[in-house]
C-alpha cells in the first residue's frame, strides 16, 4: 500500500520534527543550568530574552510582541500548567 504525501504534509512534518529536535536541544541546556546550580527562574528569563532578541533581530518587532501574544494566551489557557504534557 502506498502513501502519498502532499506537500503541505511533508512540510508539517518537517516542522514537527524541528521542534522536537528544538525541544531536545532547550531541555539538555536547561538541565545542564540546573545541574550547574543556576536556579531556574535564571534560566527562564534568559531563554526568554534570547528568543525574543533572535526573534526581533530577523523578522522585526511585530514578530516578535506577537510570540509573546500567543506565549501569554498559551499560559492563560494552562498549557504550562505542571498537570499538563510537555509543550
Amino acid at each position: 500500500m502506498s502513501v502519498n504525501h502532499t506537500t503541505r504534509d511533508i512540510d508539517a512534518l518537517v516542522q514537527e520534527e524541528k521542534r522536537l529536535t528544538a525541544l531536545e536541544c532547550h531541555t539538555e541546556a536547561w538541565a545542564e543550568g540546573l545541574s550547574a546550580g543556576i536556579e531556574a527562574d535564571i534560566i527562564a528569563e534568559t531563554a526568554l530574552a534570547t528568543a525574543l532578541y533572535e526573534v526581533f533581530r530577523s523578522s522585526g518587532e511585530e514578530v516578535a510582541l506577537s510570540l509573546i501574544d500567543r506565549m501569554r494566551e498559551r499560559v492563560l489557557a494552562g498549557e504550562f500548567a505542571p498537570s499538563q504534557s510537555r509543550h
